[in-house]
């Protein structure tokens, strides 16, 4: 079985978009922490306002989400690849007896 789970590329390609969804998970809190805490840190009296939004606010959750949110639908249609859930002797024309 595990030989089988190894050589199989469906299994590949499933860690390979857990992997890139990772990394976009953390560029995601690094980019939220920088400027939550970066500039949400300062005096109040020193924020600047975009679209009536503290600034802090605006870049990290606003600005953030829209970012995130192509950069996750751009990984989707780039590395994401549809792949049989099935079992591998059906998935290959097989009968599905085992």
């Amino acid at each position: 079985m595990k030989g089988k789970v190894q050589g199989d590329y469906r299994f590949r390609q499933c860690g390979k978009e857990a992997l890139i969804m990772l990394a976009l998970f953390v560029l995601n809190v690094v980019w939220w922490y920088g400027f939550a805490y970066g500039l949400g840190s300062r005096p109040v009296e020193t924020y600047g306002y975009v679209l009536g939004l503290p600034d802090w606010f605006f870049y990290s959750c606003v600005l953030g989400y829209l970012v995130f949110s192509v950069l996750a639908w751009l990984a989707v249609r780039v590395f994401f690849r549809d792949i049989p859930l099935d079992d591998t002797h059906t998935a290959e024309g097989g009968d599905g007896e085992q």
